[in-house]
């Protein structure tokens, strides 16, 4: 067996892929110890493995990092690297709102916004027990968010919320103590 004649180069470490080493997914020469998720670095399989923006991914990890918005998007890119931006591009970018808990920015595809603030779809949890909330079943007071039930034990516990006022603004400060200046 000879390895001359057109040699390719991997996709992902950009060294020579020699046939005995290759595989090829959706026209795109890799050797198959590169062939991993960009995430978790797990092996993947041509029948378990997506891709966007020819960045591979395991099928979990791209469902969870890209939803079914980026999935959408996916099936229409190829796997090439484009200059022009591209639909899937421009969920990255734009108006990179902050979360309102931790102070990153919040692209499009992980934020939840309400009353105009923005959240990353973690942050945007019960600040008293961590209980995931959602816009239709939270409550908020002073920018402090909390889950229904929460919201009103604690209200039950002391009468009124004055103690909640309190724990709010300690909890703003030293957010806005940890939050480091951009």
């Amino acid at each position: 067996m000879s390895f001359t004649g057109t040699q390719q180069k991997c996709k992902v470490c950009e060294k020579t892929v020699y046939p005995v080493e290759q595989l090829s997914a959706d026209g795109v020469v890799y050797h198959k110890s590169c062939f991993k998720c960009s995430h978790c670095k797990g092996t993947l399989k041509l029948s378990n493995y997506s891709s966007m923006e020819g960045v591979l991914y395991c099928k979990p990890h791209f469902e969870q990092l890209f939803k079914e918005t980026a999935a959408k998007s996916a099936e229409k890119l190829t796997p090439e690297l484009t200059r022009s931006p591209s639909k899937a591009a421009s969920m990255f970018s734009g108006t990179q709102e902050k979360c309102a808990t931790c102070g990153k920015t919040a692209y499009p595809l992980e934020k939840v916004t309400v009353e105009s603030q923005a959240y990353h779809k973690s942050c945007f949890k019960c600040s008293h027990g961590g209980c995931p909330i959602t816009p239709s079943n939270y409550a908020a007071l002073e920018g402090i968010l909390y889950c229904k039930h929460h919201f009103s034990q604690l209200f039950k516990e002391k009468g009124s919320y004055n103690h909640l006022i309190k724990s709010a603004s300690i909890k703003r400060a030293a957010a806005a103590a940890s939050i480091p200046e951009a």
